[in-house]
């Protein structure tokens, strides 16, 4: 078995996210893809940040309790993850679900979409943070990755 690793066919890694999937367009959430995760894998958690924000780490989508057999998520299809049984938790915005990038003017900011494999399903809890959810994720992460995407305006 390979290493656990996260991909996107929406964008290259490192490379520019395009507008689409950012609050100057569509505001979709983008393709994601995983693959090699560890034996033991119960479920899968998403947190996606801009740790270039001013305020510091901004969240943009955190989601958990993706099942074990899902290995992918089609383009937009943020605002359907109860089809999977997942829990979306409460982004920096405010907002359940995912808001894409949305920098103030100037420098790229990176945006990193970090997949988690953890070896149990977690307490459903409707609109925990992305802190909370690290929190109930302490001591079961079998894996992590990151697949990182720029975003300018």
């Amino acid at each position: 078995m390979g290493i656990f690793s996260v991909a996107s066919s929406s964008f290259e890694n490192g490379k520019f996210i395009p507008s689409k999937f950012s609050c100057v367009g569509k505001d979709i959430s983008p393709q994601l893809s995983w693959k090699n995760a560890p034996d033991g894998t119960k479920s899968f958690a998403i947190i996606v940040n801009d740790p270039d924000a001013p305020s510091g780490n901004w969240i943009h989508w955190v989601i958990y309790d993706i099942g074990a057999t899902v290995n992918s998520i089609k383009e937009s299809e943020s605002k359907n993850m109860a089809a999977f049984g997942a829990v979306s938790g409460v982004n920096d915005f405010g907002k359940i679900g995912y808001n894409g990038p949305c920098p103030p003017p100037g420098h790229p900011h990176r945006y990193l979409f970090t997949v988690y494999a953890l070896d149990k399903l977690l307490e459903k809890r409707n609109g925990i943070t992305a802190e909370r959810l690290q929190k109930m994720m302490k001591g079961h992460i079998l894996a992590k990755s990151s697949y990182m995407g720029l975003f300018s305006r």
